[in-house]
């Protein structure tokens, strides 16, 4: 391999990189930016393209997260989530194969041709980055891939609706790093033509709308969505969040007042605003991708169930699928599994406008299953499960050119009861389970063959667009990694989905 010393360099369009060595073939380099920092002027406003730099950049440290508070308990237990300072929070990490024959091909740098993933993390685009220790991309260019991480804006300053700025700017954040990665990939030896996006929770709904944006075609042609389905809101609701941190802050709603706030007001205004809210329970102020007319023309439920023009869902593989127990992450350590009687369960079920045939059904199948148990069951599946259902039966009923296949993730952790809950496939995926923070999740006996095969799947389907097992027909196939050996499962609960229809 190259010598130590020797640090890996890659020429970009605006400028030299250099990077460091992880171990034999792996180079990486982090903190790249991949659009100018969104502060003084430029906040609230369109990421702009990075200014070129004269000389070698040194990228051997994670650059700034976007502002951001920590989870509060007991989550920030559960799913750490570091904060790096700084003004440059729109960059990405790259993870590359690096291993050159010779010094000549060391400063060629690494082979062209590679097939690229490109991460957007979760976090309720509230929290998270790309600098969470779970989300190292060592072992993707182990086994052959480029991957790239994404830093984009969050709370307030991504996703508020403000007469006076563009909406989803952290969804425009996401297009231009996607941009970026077409124009600059190839110099970490990776494939404009083979890019696979992947993400999961508000990583994965994201991805959702960019299958439906049309400022999204042509800048990737795989897309892997865990945990997440379409969904975006009217200006009119999304505005509501942001009207209400104007209210607590006691300013307009406009960009420009806000622009005048403190940082570190507006982030304990807007942590105070969205403390009761729940992706699953709802209640409270929650961020949202918004309707805006221009990155999301309509609603991308509704966008990609209809395909057709002005969407990439028919010529894009898709990889979609779900924990078996999602609501466990909220439900478990907040003690609701526990305290929801059958009355409040009752209620819940009115609320949320939930068939009481169907409540029927995910009773009888649970003998014995306390009533939050049911409650999140039903949640998981009117959110996530029968959505991304219906996505993949509208491509088979529309011919889509695009392959899709659906997996269910079922092992179940022993941490705190947390079972087959959210987030726990990530250090699966990411083949990182000997990091502490995936250990958060599932303790230290987490199955290594499961991760390998879970983990073996994403890197084929990002070469070849084939995880592995049959892509989704009218016999319903899912693959299940867990809790055995991953196994092909036809029709899984069905009865539970058909409950859903009419």
């Amino acid at each position: 391999m190259t010598a130590p010393e020797a640090a890996p360099e890659a020429v970009l369009a605006a400028g030299r990189v250099r990077g460091a060595f992880v171990a034999d073939g792996v180079a990486r380099f982090l903190g790249v930016p991949y659009a100018r920092a969104p502060f003084g002027a430029l906040r609230f406003r369109a990421p702009e393209p990075v200014e070129p730099w004269e000389g070698v950049r040194t990228a051997t440290e994670f650059g700034p997260t976007a502002p951001k508070r920590p989870y509060a308990p007991p989550l920030d237990a559960l799913l750490p989530d570091p904060a790096v300072e700084g003004d440059d929070c729109l960059n990405v990490n790259v993870w590359a194969p690096w291993n050159p024959e010779s010094e000549a091909e060391a400063e060629a740098g690494p082979r062209t041709g590679r097939p690229v993933m490109v991460w957007i993390h979760g976090g309720s685009l509230l929290h998270g980055s790309n600098a969470v220790p779970v989300y190292d991309g060592s072992a993707f260019a182990r086994d052959g891939v480029v991957l790239v991480s994404v830093n984009y804006r969050l709370g307030v300053e991504g996703f508020g609706v403000f007469p006076d700025a563009p909406a989803n700017l952290g969804l425009r954040d996401q297009l231009a790093a996607l941009a970026w990665v077409r124009e600059n990939i190839a110099a970490f030896g990776g494939d404009p033509e083979r890019v696979t996006v992947f993400g999961e929770s508000a990583g994965a709904i994201s991805i959702a709308a960019l299958l439906a944006s049309p400022l999204a075609r042509g800048l990737f042609r795989r897309a892997v969505v865990q945990s997440g389905a379409p969904m975006a809101l009217p200006v009119e609701r999304a505005r509501r969040t942001t009207e209400a941190v104007a209210k607590r802050l006691g300013v307009p709603a406009t960009a420009e007042a806000f622009a005048a706030v403190d940082r570190e007001r507006l982030l304990t205004a807007q942590t105070e605003v969205t403390a009761k809210g729940s992706p699953l329970t709802g209640g409270g102020h929650s961020f949202q991708l918004v309707v805006d007319g221009e990155v999301l023309p309509r609603d991308p439920a509704e966008a990609l169930l209809a395909g057709g023009p002005g969407t990439a869902s028919g010529e894009v593989d898709l990889l979609l699928g779900t924990t078996a127990e999602e609501y466990r992450l909220w439900f478990v350590p907040s003690g609701l599994v526990e305290r929801l009687s059958p009355l409040t369960l009752r209620l819940a079920l009115w609320k949320t406008r939930v068939p009481s045939r169907t409540a029927r059904v995910y009773r009888a199948n649970r003998p014995g299953a306390r009533p939050g148990e049911v409650l999140g069951a039903l949640a998981t599946d009117k959110l996530l499960r029968v959505p991304l259902n219906r996505l993949a039966d509208a491509r088979l009923g529309s011919g889509a050119a695009g392959r899709t296949y659906l997996y269910e993730f079922g092992w179940r952790s022993p941490v705190l009861g947390l079972g087959a809950c959210h987030a726990l496939e990530l250090g699966f995926v990411f083949d990182t389970l000997d990091t502490p923070e995936a250990r958060a999740l599932t303790g230290p006996d987490a199955p290594r063959a499961l991760a390998a095969a879970m983990h073996a799947a994403w890197v084929a389907f990002a070469a070849d667009g084939d995880p592995g097992w049959r892509a989704w027909d009218a016999e319903r196939p899912v693959l299940a990694f867990g809790p055995g050996r991953p196994s092909l499962v036809l029709a899984p609960r069905e009865d539970e989905r058909r409950a859903w229809d009419g």
